[in-house]
Protein backbone atom coordinates (compact mmCIF):
# COMPACT_ATOMS: atom_id res chain seq x y z
CA UNK A 1 0.00 0.00 0.00
CA UNK A 2 1.27 3.45 -0.94
CA UNK A 3 1.85 6.03 1.79
CA UNK A 4 -0.64 8.37 0.15
CA UNK A 5 -3.31 5.64 0.41
CA UNK A 6 -2.55 5.24 4.12
CA UNK A 7 -2.78 8.99 4.62
CA UNK A 8 -6.13 9.13 2.83
CA UNK A 9 -7.47 6.21 4.87
CA UNK A 10 -6.40 7.82 8.14
CA UNK A 11 -7.73 11.27 7.22
CA UNK A 12 -11.09 9.86 6.13
CA UNK A 13 -11.48 8.10 9.47
CA UNK A 14 -10.58 11.22 11.39
CA UNK A 15 -13.32 13.14 9.58
CA UNK A 16 -15.83 10.30 9.98
CA UNK A 17 -15.14 10.13 13.71
CA UNK A 18 -15.15 13.88 14.27
CA UNK A 19 -18.58 14.10 12.62
CA UNK A 20 -19.91 11.86 15.42
CA UNK A 21 -20.96 8.98 13.18
CA UNK A 22 -19.69 6.22 15.47
CA UNK A 23 -21.07 7.42 18.80
CA UNK A 24 -24.67 6.22 18.93
CA UNK A 25 -25.70 2.94 20.49
CA UNK A 26 -27.70 2.04 17.37
CA UNK A 27 -24.68 2.50 15.10
CA UNK A 28 -22.40 0.36 17.28
CA UNK A 29 -24.94 -2.45 17.55
CA UNK A 30 -25.48 -2.39 13.79
CA UNK A 31 -21.74 -2.66 13.10
CA UNK A 32 -21.24 -5.52 15.57
CA UNK A 33 -24.14 -7.41 13.98
CA UNK A 34 -22.67 -6.77 10.52
CA UNK A 35 -19.30 -8.07 11.67
CA UNK A 36 -20.79 -11.28 13.02
CA UNK A 37 -22.80 -11.83 9.85
CA UNK A 38 -19.70 -11.24 7.73
CA UNK A 39 -17.66 -13.77 9.70
CA UNK A 40 -20.42 -16.33 9.28
CA UNK A 41 -20.63 -15.56 5.57
CA UNK A 42 -16.88 -15.99 5.10
CA UNK A 43 -16.40 -18.79 7.61
CA UNK A 44 -15.41 -21.41 5.04
CA UNK A 45 -12.85 -19.04 3.49
CA UNK A 46 -11.42 -18.20 6.91
CA UNK A 47 -10.97 -21.86 7.83
CA UNK A 48 -9.43 -22.63 4.43
CA UNK A 49 -6.97 -19.74 4.76
CA UNK A 50 -5.93 -20.86 8.24
CA UNK A 51 -5.30 -24.35 6.90
CA UNK A 52 -3.21 -22.98 4.04
CA UNK A 53 -1.18 -20.70 6.30
CA UNK A 54 -0.67 -23.05 9.24
CA UNK A 55 -2.28 -26.41 8.58
CA UNK A 56 -4.92 -25.77 11.25
CA UNK A 57 -7.63 -28.39 11.46
CA UNK A 58 -11.21 -27.23 11.00
CA UNK A 59 -11.94 -27.87 14.68
CA UNK A 60 -8.97 -25.91 16.02
CA UNK A 61 -9.52 -23.12 13.52
CA UNK A 62 -13.22 -22.78 14.29
CA UNK A 63 -12.98 -23.08 18.07
CA UNK A 64 -10.00 -20.78 18.56
CA UNK A 65 -10.37 -18.31 15.69
CA UNK A 66 -14.06 -18.06 14.81
CA UNK A 67 -16.40 -19.49 17.45
CA UNK A 68 -14.72 -17.53 20.22
CA UNK A 69 -15.44 -14.34 18.26
CA UNK A 70 -19.14 -15.17 18.02
CA UNK A 71 -19.18 -15.46 21.80
CA UNK A 72 -17.35 -12.15 22.19
CA UNK A 73 -19.72 -10.31 19.84
CA UNK A 74 -22.79 -11.81 21.52
CA UNK A 75 -21.47 -10.75 24.91
CA UNK A 76 -20.85 -7.20 23.73
CA UNK A 77 -24.32 -6.97 22.20
CA UNK A 78 -25.93 -8.13 25.45
CA UNK A 79 -24.08 -5.67 27.65
CA UNK A 80 -23.26 -2.67 25.46
CA UNK A 81 -26.19 -0.49 26.52
CA UNK A 82 -25.18 -0.82 30.17
CA UNK A 83 -21.51 -0.19 29.40
CA UNK A 84 -22.38 3.04 27.60
CA UNK A 85 -24.49 4.49 30.40
CA UNK A 86 -22.86 7.24 32.47
CA UNK A 87 -21.59 5.81 35.74
CA UNK A 88 -22.95 7.70 38.73
CA UNK A 89 -20.46 8.01 41.58
CA UNK A 90 -20.51 9.69 44.96
CA UNK A 91 -19.63 13.32 45.62
CA UNK A 92 -17.76 14.57 48.73
CA UNK A 93 -19.74 16.69 51.18
CA UNK A 94 -17.58 19.77 50.60
CA UNK A 95 -18.52 19.77 46.88
CA UNK A 96 -22.27 19.80 47.45
CA UNK A 97 -24.62 20.62 45.87
CA UNK A 98 -23.06 18.65 42.99
CA UNK A 99 -23.37 15.36 41.13
CA UNK A 100 -20.51 13.24 39.80
CA UNK A 101 -20.46 10.88 36.85
CA UNK A 102 -17.99 9.10 34.58
CA UNK A 103 -18.58 9.00 30.82
CA UNK A 104 -17.09 6.30 28.58
CA UNK A 105 -15.96 8.21 25.51
CA UNK A 106 -14.60 6.69 22.28
CA UNK A 107 -10.87 7.24 21.91
CA UNK A 108 -11.06 8.12 18.21
CA UNK A 109 -9.08 6.46 15.41
CA UNK A 110 -7.26 3.36 16.63
CA UNK A 111 -4.62 1.05 15.17
CA UNK A 112 -4.82 -2.72 15.74
CA UNK A 113 -1.75 -4.81 14.88
CA UNK A 114 -2.26 -8.57 14.76
CA UNK A 115 0.13 -11.53 15.10
CA UNK A 116 0.57 -14.62 12.97
CA UNK A 117 -0.23 -17.41 15.46
CA UNK A 118 -3.98 -16.73 15.63
CA UNK A 119 -4.06 -14.36 12.67
CA UNK A 120 -7.83 -13.96 12.45
CA UNK A 121 -9.00 -14.06 16.06
CA UNK A 122 -6.29 -11.87 17.55
CA UNK A 123 -6.97 -9.16 14.98
CA UNK A 124 -10.77 -9.24 15.10
CA UNK A 125 -11.22 -9.65 18.88
CA UNK A 126 -9.73 -6.19 19.59
CA UNK A 127 -11.81 -4.80 16.72
CA UNK A 128 -14.96 -5.93 18.55
CA UNK A 129 -13.92 -3.80 21.51
CA UNK A 130 -13.02 -0.87 19.27
CA UNK A 131 -16.41 -0.96 17.54
CA UNK A 132 -18.31 -1.39 20.81
CA UNK A 133 -16.51 1.63 22.25
CA UNK A 134 -17.38 3.78 19.21
CA UNK A 135 -14.03 4.09 17.42
CA UNK A 136 -12.79 4.00 13.85
CA UNK A 137 -10.04 1.46 13.19
CA UNK A 138 -7.12 0.61 10.95
CA UNK A 139 -6.14 -3.08 10.98
CA UNK A 140 -2.64 -4.34 10.21
CA UNK A 141 -2.69 -8.15 9.87
CA UNK A 142 0.46 -10.24 9.98
CA UNK A 143 2.08 -10.72 6.59
CA UNK A 144 3.36 -14.12 7.81
CA UNK A 145 -0.19 -15.49 7.47
CA UNK A 146 -0.84 -13.95 4.07
CA UNK A 147 -3.89 -16.00 3.06
CA UNK A 148 -5.70 -15.16 6.27
CA UNK A 149 -4.72 -11.50 5.87
CA UNK A 150 -6.27 -11.50 2.40
CA UNK A 151 -9.54 -12.92 3.75
CA UNK A 152 -9.57 -10.32 6.53
CA UNK A 153 -9.11 -7.55 3.96
CA UNK A 154 -11.90 -8.92 1.80
CA UNK A 155 -14.27 -9.32 4.74
CA UNK A 156 -13.64 -5.83 6.10
CA UNK A 157 -13.85 -4.21 2.66
CA UNK A 158 -17.24 -5.84 2.01
CA UNK A 159 -18.63 -5.08 5.46
CA UNK A 160 -17.54 -1.59 6.48
CA UNK A 161 -17.19 1.81 4.90
CA UNK A 162 -13.48 2.43 4.34
CA UNK A 163 -13.74 5.70 6.26
CA UNK A 164 -14.81 3.65 9.29
CA UNK A 165 -12.75 0.42 9.32
CA UNK A 166 -10.06 -0.60 6.84
CA UNK A 167 -7.18 -3.05 6.45
CA UNK A 168 -3.61 -2.14 5.54
CA UNK A 169 -1.71 -5.09 4.05
CA UNK A 170 2.01 -5.52 3.60
CA UNK A 171 5.22 -5.96 5.53
CA UNK A 172 4.68 -5.30 9.21
CA UNK A 173 8.32 -4.28 9.58
CA UNK A 174 7.76 -1.47 7.07
CA UNK A 175 4.14 -0.52 7.62
CA UNK A 176 4.22 -0.65 11.42
CA UNK A 177 6.69 2.24 11.84
CA UNK A 178 5.04 4.15 9.00
CA UNK A 179 1.66 3.98 10.71
CA UNK A 180 2.76 4.42 14.33
CA UNK A 181 5.22 7.26 13.81
CA UNK A 182 3.43 8.88 10.90
CA UNK A 183 -0.06 9.29 12.34
CA UNK A 184 -1.38 10.35 15.77
CA UNK A 185 -3.65 7.40 16.45
CA UNK A 186 -5.69 7.70 19.63
CA UNK A 187 -4.82 4.17 20.73
CA UNK A 188 -2.61 1.34 19.51
CA UNK A 189 -3.42 -2.28 20.26
CA UNK A 190 -0.52 -4.63 19.56
CA UNK A 191 -0.27 -8.39 19.92
CA UNK A 192 3.14 -9.96 19.41
CA UNK A 193 6.54 -10.52 20.97
CA UNK A 194 8.01 -8.50 23.87
CA UNK A 195 10.85 -7.41 21.58
CA UNK A 196 8.54 -5.84 19.01
CA UNK A 197 6.23 -4.62 21.78
CA UNK A 198 9.07 -2.48 23.14
CA UNK A 199 9.60 -1.04 19.66
CA UNK A 200 5.89 -0.27 19.29
CA UNK A 201 5.82 1.48 22.65
CA UNK A 202 8.91 3.48 21.77
CA UNK A 203 7.48 4.62 18.45
CA UNK A 204 4.10 5.43 20.03
CA UNK A 205 5.86 7.83 22.39
CA UNK A 206 6.35 10.26 19.50
CA UNK A 207 2.64 11.14 19.65
CA UNK A 208 2.16 10.09 23.30
CA UNK A 209 -0.28 7.49 21.99
CA UNK A 210 -1.57 5.10 24.68
CA UNK A 211 -0.96 1.43 23.96
CA UNK A 212 -2.30 -1.97 24.87
CA UNK A 213 0.45 -4.57 24.54
CA UNK A 214 -0.48 -8.25 24.48
CA UNK A 215 2.90 -9.97 24.59
CA UNK A 216 4.20 -13.31 25.88
CA UNK A 217 6.72 -14.99 28.10
CA UNK A 218 7.62 -18.35 29.55
CA UNK A 219 4.38 -19.52 31.15
CA UNK A 220 5.03 -22.34 33.64
CA UNK A 221 2.75 -25.18 34.63
CA UNK A 222 3.28 -26.64 38.09
CA UNK A 223 2.30 -30.22 38.85
CA UNK A 224 2.50 -30.79 42.59
CA UNK A 225 2.76 -34.21 44.21
CA UNK A 226 -0.91 -34.24 45.28
CA UNK A 227 -2.35 -33.42 41.84
CA UNK A 228 -4.78 -35.68 40.01
CA UNK A 229 -2.06 -36.77 37.62
CA UNK A 230 -4.20 -38.52 35.02
CA UNK A 231 -6.52 -35.54 34.51
CA UNK A 232 -3.77 -32.94 34.92
CA UNK A 233 -1.41 -34.44 32.37
CA UNK A 234 -4.11 -34.86 29.72
CA UNK A 235 -5.16 -31.24 30.10
CA UNK A 236 -1.55 -30.10 29.91
CA UNK A 237 -0.71 -32.18 26.85
CA UNK A 238 -3.76 -30.82 25.03
CA UNK A 239 -2.97 -27.23 26.05
CA UNK A 240 0.69 -27.50 25.05
CA UNK A 241 0.21 -29.01 21.61
CA UNK A 242 -2.93 -27.10 20.64
CA UNK A 243 -1.91 -25.04 17.59
CA UNK A 244 1.45 -26.87 17.76
CA UNK A 245 2.36 -24.91 20.87
CA UNK A 246 2.15 -21.61 18.99
CA UNK A 247 -0.04 -20.03 21.65
CA UNK A 248 1.06 -17.14 23.86
CA UNK A 249 -0.47 -18.79 26.94
CA UNK A 250 0.60 -22.35 26.16
CA UNK A 251 2.41 -24.11 29.03
CA UNK A 252 6.01 -23.28 28.14
CA UNK A 253 7.58 -25.77 30.54
CA UNK A 254 6.48 -28.14 33.32
CA UNK A 255 7.66 -27.91 36.89
CA UNK A 256 6.91 -31.32 38.40
CA UNK A 257 7.46 -32.47 41.95
CA UNK A 258 10.31 -34.96 41.84
CA UNK A 259 8.25 -37.67 43.55
CA UNK A 260 5.82 -37.84 40.60
CA UNK A 261 8.06 -36.78 37.71
CA UNK A 262 8.54 -40.25 36.20
CA UNK A 263 4.81 -40.90 36.36
CA UNK A 264 4.05 -37.56 34.72
CA UNK A 265 6.46 -38.35 31.86
CA UNK A 266 4.89 -41.79 31.42
CA UNK A 267 1.37 -40.35 31.37
CA UNK A 268 2.39 -37.56 28.98
CA UNK A 269 3.77 -40.07 26.49
CA UNK A 270 0.52 -42.01 26.68
CA UNK A 271 -1.59 -38.89 26.21
CA UNK A 272 0.37 -37.83 23.15
CA UNK A 273 -0.25 -41.23 21.59
CA UNK A 274 -3.91 -41.15 22.63
CA UNK A 275 -4.57 -37.69 21.20
CA UNK A 276 -2.33 -37.72 18.11
CA UNK A 277 -1.69 -41.38 17.35
CA UNK A 278 1.49 -43.42 17.17
CA UNK A 279 2.55 -41.47 14.08
CA UNK A 280 1.50 -37.87 14.79
CA UNK A 281 2.74 -36.70 11.38
CA UNK A 282 -0.31 -38.37 9.88
CA UNK A 283 -2.64 -36.71 12.39
CA UNK A 284 -4.85 -34.10 10.75
CA UNK A 285 -5.37 -32.40 14.12
CA UNK A 286 -1.77 -31.20 14.48
CA UNK A 287 -1.03 -27.70 13.24
CA UNK A 288 2.22 -27.05 11.36
CA UNK A 289 4.92 -24.50 12.18
CA UNK A 290 4.35 -21.09 10.57
CA UNK A 291 7.58 -20.89 8.53
CA UNK A 292 11.06 -22.32 8.02
CA UNK A 293 12.77 -19.75 10.24
CA UNK A 294 10.63 -20.70 13.22
CA UNK A 295 11.00 -24.38 12.33
CA UNK A 296 14.80 -24.14 12.43
CA UNK A 297 14.75 -22.23 15.71
CA UNK A 298 12.61 -24.91 17.33
CA UNK A 299 14.82 -27.73 16.07
CA UNK A 300 17.77 -25.94 17.65
CA UNK A 301 16.15 -26.33 21.06
CA UNK A 302 16.28 -30.12 20.77
CA UNK A 303 20.02 -30.01 21.49
CA UNK A 304 19.39 -28.38 24.89
CA UNK A 305 18.48 -31.58 26.71
CA UNK A 306 17.51 -35.23 26.41
CA UNK A 307 14.55 -36.07 24.19
CA UNK A 308 12.26 -38.28 26.26
CA UNK A 309 9.61 -38.56 23.56
CA UNK A 310 9.16 -37.35 19.99
CA UNK A 311 11.75 -35.16 18.32
CA UNK A 312 11.04 -36.15 14.73
CA UNK A 313 10.38 -33.51 12.09
CA UNK A 314 9.79 -32.90 8.40
CA UNK A 315 11.14 -29.67 6.86
CA UNK A 316 9.04 -30.12 3.73
CA UNK A 317 5.77 -29.86 5.69
CA UNK A 318 7.14 -27.85 8.65
CA UNK A 319 6.04 -30.64 10.97
CA UNK A 320 7.57 -31.12 14.40
CA UNK A 321 6.43 -34.05 16.49
CA UNK A 322 5.00 -33.35 19.97
CA UNK A 323 8.16 -33.60 22.03
CA UNK A 324 9.02 -34.07 25.71
CA UNK A 325 12.45 -33.11 27.02
CA UNK A 326 14.26 -33.93 30.26
CA UNK A 327 17.65 -33.07 31.78
CA UNK A 328 17.42 -29.51 30.49
CA UNK A 329 19.86 -27.03 32.11
CA UNK A 330 18.14 -23.91 33.42
CA UNK A 331 20.61 -21.72 31.52
CA UNK A 332 19.99 -23.45 28.17
CA UNK A 333 18.38 -21.34 25.40
CA UNK A 334 15.16 -23.36 25.61
CA UNK A 335 14.79 -22.20 29.23
CA UNK A 336 15.66 -18.59 28.44
CA UNK A 337 13.41 -17.93 25.43
CA UNK A 338 9.69 -18.41 24.89
CA UNK A 339 9.51 -21.74 23.04
CA UNK A 340 6.33 -21.14 21.01
CA UNK A 341 6.31 -24.64 19.58
CA UNK A 342 5.51 -28.30 20.34
CA UNK A 343 8.47 -28.92 22.65
CA UNK A 344 7.88 -29.33 26.38
CA UNK A 345 10.76 -29.32 28.90
CA UNK A 346 9.98 -31.15 32.14
CA UNK A 347 11.88 -29.88 35.18
CA UNK A 348 11.82 -31.56 38.61
CA UNK A 349 11.60 -29.61 41.86
CA UNK A 350 11.89 -30.71 45.47
CA UNK A 351 10.39 -27.74 47.30
CA UNK A 352 7.99 -24.90 46.60
CA UNK A 353 10.80 -22.40 47.11
CA UNK A 354 12.90 -24.16 44.48
CA UNK A 355 10.03 -24.06 41.99
CA UNK A 356 9.50 -20.37 42.72
CA UNK A 357 13.19 -19.63 42.16
CA UNK A 358 13.03 -21.33 38.75
CA UNK A 359 9.97 -19.30 37.75
CA UNK A 360 11.65 -16.08 38.82
CA UNK A 361 14.51 -16.70 36.41
CA UNK A 362 11.98 -15.64 33.74
CA UNK A 363 9.81 -13.27 35.70
CA UNK A 364 6.36 -11.94 34.73
CA UNK A 365 4.91 -14.85 32.70
CA UNK A 366 1.72 -14.23 30.76
CA UNK A 367 0.09 -17.29 32.35
CA UNK A 368 0.56 -19.64 35.28
CA UNK A 369 -1.06 -23.04 35.73
CA UNK A 370 -1.11 -24.79 39.10
CA UNK A 371 -2.17 -28.41 39.42
CA UNK A 372 -2.76 -29.32 43.05
CA UNK A 373 -5.47 -30.21 45.57
CA UNK A 374 -3.83 -28.04 48.22
CA UNK A 375 -5.10 -24.51 48.85
CA UNK A 376 -1.82 -23.84 50.64
CA UNK A 377 0.22 -24.69 47.53
CA UNK A 378 -2.17 -22.69 45.37
CA UNK A 379 -1.83 -19.62 47.61
CA UNK A 380 1.94 -19.97 47.76
CA UNK A 381 2.32 -19.44 44.01
CA UNK A 382 -0.62 -17.07 43.57
CA UNK A 383 0.84 -14.67 46.14
CA UNK A 384 4.46 -14.86 44.96
CA UNK A 385 4.36 -15.05 41.16
CA UNK A 386 3.53 -11.94 39.13
CA UNK A 387 1.63 -13.19 36.07
CA UNK A 388 -1.13 -12.08 33.74
CA UNK A 389 -3.75 -14.75 34.37
CA UNK A 390 -4.06 -18.48 34.64
CA UNK A 391 -5.90 -21.46 36.00
CA UNK A 392 -5.98 -23.97 38.82
CA UNK A 393 -6.11 -27.58 37.63
CA UNK A 394 -6.61 -26.41 34.05
CA UNK A 395 -4.67 -24.73 31.27
CA UNK A 396 -5.43 -22.34 28.42
CA UNK A 397 -9.15 -22.19 29.17
CA UNK A 398 -9.17 -18.98 31.22
CA UNK A 399 -8.90 -16.90 28.06
CA UNK A 400 -12.23 -18.28 26.77
CA UNK A 401 -14.35 -16.47 29.37
CA UNK A 402 -15.44 -12.92 28.48
CA UNK A 403 -15.90 -12.33 32.21
CA UNK A 404 -12.15 -12.64 32.81
CA UNK A 405 -9.80 -9.86 31.62
CA UNK A 406 -6.94 -11.16 29.52
CA UNK A 407 -3.55 -9.49 29.58
CA UNK A 408 -0.01 -9.60 30.87
CA UNK A 409 2.14 -7.80 33.39
CA UNK A 410 5.42 -5.98 32.76
CA UNK A 411 7.29 -7.87 30.00
CA UNK A 412 4.28 -10.07 29.21
CA UNK A 413 2.03 -7.14 28.44
CA UNK A 414 0.32 -3.91 29.36
CA UNK A 415 -3.44 -3.53 29.64
CA UNK A 416 -6.13 -6.15 29.17
CA UNK A 417 -9.17 -6.98 27.08
CA UNK A 418 -12.04 -9.47 26.52
CA UNK A 419 -15.62 -8.72 27.49
CA UNK A 420 -16.09 -5.37 29.22
CA UNK A 421 -12.32 -4.86 29.40
CA UNK A 422 -12.24 -4.64 25.58
CA UNK A 423 -14.78 -1.83 25.71
CA UNK A 424 -12.78 -0.09 28.44
CA UNK A 425 -9.47 -0.53 26.61
CA UNK A 426 -10.81 1.51 23.69
CA UNK A 427 -12.61 4.10 25.84
CA UNK A 428 -11.51 7.26 27.59
CA UNK A 429 -13.21 7.63 30.96
CA UNK A 430 -14.20 11.27 31.25
CA UNK A 431 -14.87 12.59 34.77
CA UNK A 432 -17.67 15.17 35.13
CA UNK A 433 -18.74 17.22 38.16
CA UNK A 434 -22.09 19.04 37.72
CA UNK A 435 -22.70 21.78 40.31
CA UNK A 436 -25.89 23.73 41.04
CA UNK A 437 -25.87 27.52 40.62
CA UNK A 438 -28.66 28.06 43.14
CA UNK A 439 -26.09 28.53 45.89
CA UNK A 440 -22.50 29.74 45.69
CA UNK A 441 -20.73 29.15 49.04
CA UNK A 442 -18.09 31.73 49.93
CA UNK A 443 -16.05 28.96 51.53
CA UNK A 444 -13.90 28.48 48.39
CA UNK A 445 -13.12 32.14 47.74
CA UNK A 446 -10.64 34.60 49.28
CA UNK A 447 -10.17 36.07 51.75
CA UNK A 448 -9.15 32.77 53.40
CA UNK A 449 -10.02 33.50 57.01
CA UNK A 450 -9.22 31.41 60.06
CA UNK A 451 -12.85 30.28 60.12
CA UNK A 452 -12.54 28.99 56.55
CA UNK A 453 -9.35 27.15 57.49
CA UNK A 454 -11.16 25.51 60.39
CA UNK A 455 -13.99 24.50 58.06
CA UNK A 456 -11.48 23.11 55.56
CA UNK A 457 -9.83 21.09 58.32
CA UNK A 458 -13.24 19.77 59.38
CA UNK A 459 -14.34 18.82 55.85
CA UNK A 460 -10.98 17.26 54.97
CA UNK A 461 -10.18 15.63 58.30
Amino acid sequence: MQEKDIEQAYSAKRVFFDEGNTRSYAFRVEQLAKLKAAIKRHEAEILAALYTDMGKSAYEAFSSEVGILYEEINYALRHLKRWMKPQRVGTPLMLQPSRSRILAEPRGVVLIIGPWNYPFQLLIAPLIGAIAAGNCAVLLPSDMAEHTAAVVAKLVDETFDSCYVSVTQGSGAQLGPMLIEGYPFNHIFFTGSPKVGRQVMGMAAKHLTPVTLELGGKSPAIVHADANLKVSVKRLVWAKYFNAGQTCVAPDYLLVHRSVKDEVVRLAKGCISELYGDNPERCADLTRIINRRRFDTLLGYLADGRIAHGGRSNPDTLYIEPTLMEDVPLDAPIMQEEIFGPILPIIAYDSLDEALAIIRRNRYPLALYIFTKSKKVERFFMERVEFGGGAINNALMHLVSPELPFGGVMTSGMGSYHGRRSFEAFSHHKSILSTSTLVNPSFFYPPYTSVKLKLARWFMR
